[in-house]
């Protein structure tokens, strides 16, 4: 199994993927758009998975490798390789099945429940998903579900929080991968966005339920990420 990831800022890196990895000895490469844009041979890849990052999918102008990537996630679906997007990498991959990503009405930062809806996954990488999830989040922006996907998961402040595509594609709006050492990072980085709202938790309800919840989400990422090498990605 050979494991290539996209990182959009330095801050939002692989965190738990890199712990499942390390325990199950996968093969890793990265692209890291902070410092280059080059991208392997879509063949010499099984999975790809595309990270967090605070920019906007639709500011192409601003960051000229959202188009590069953009191909590239395209590339990879095509050839049916297995695809794992997390937050803006959840927004890439509907963007790129031809859905729309734009801002939700409510910012979501921290630990809110994410609730399963009634669709059948029992025969999908992402079975035990449980019918409530306190999960960590960190968006202003959504995305629409793309056409011929199932969304799987809503929370109160944002409908759309996942969906499986065909038989290898899995994107989550929320963070399973987050660990306190990368908490603290987007904390100290984006402290900017921790304003009083509706769906915004303060610094200090953060980090406490971080301790709380995080063990939870990462026993829930690596079972994941086990289904997919072990083949049962997504068959819907």
């Amino acid at each position: 199994m050979k494991l290539h990831y996209l990182q959009h800022v330095e801050f939002e890196n692989l965190s738990g993927i890199q712990k499942w990895a390390d325990k199950r000895k996968i093969k890793i490469s990265y692209t890291k758009f902070y410092q280059s844009h080059e991208f392997p041979d879509i063949n010499n890849i099984d999975l790809l998975i595309i990270l967090g990052g605070p920019m906007s999918v639709n500011e192409d102008r601003k960051y000229k490798w959202l188009k590069e990537e953009k191909k590239y996630i395209e590339k990879a679906i095509q050839n049916n390789k297995k695809v794992f997007g997390i937050c803006l990498g959840a927004q890439l991959i509907a963007d790129v099945l031809g859905s729309r990503a734009y801002k939700n009405k409510y910012k979501e930062i921290g630990w809110f429940p994410v609730f399963r809806k009634n669709v059948d996954l029992s025969q999908t990488a992402i079975k035990n998903f449980p019918d409530e999830l306190i999960a960590f989040h960190w968006h202003g922006d959504t995305f629409d579900t793309p056409k011929d996907a199932v969304c799987f998961a809503e929370s109160e402040a944002c409908s759309n929080q996942g969906f499986i595509y065909n038989n290898n594609i899995l994107a989550l709006q929320f963070h399973i991968e987050s660990t306190l050492k990368s908490i603290n990072s987007l904390i100290k980085n984006c402290k900017n966005e921790l304003t009083k709202d509706k769906f915004v938790q303060n610094e200090k309800e953060i980090l406490i339920s971080s301790k709380k919840f995080l063990l939870h989400a990462n026993r829930l990422l690596f079972d994941i990420l086990d289904n997919v090498i072990n083949e049962k990605m997504i068959i819907y």
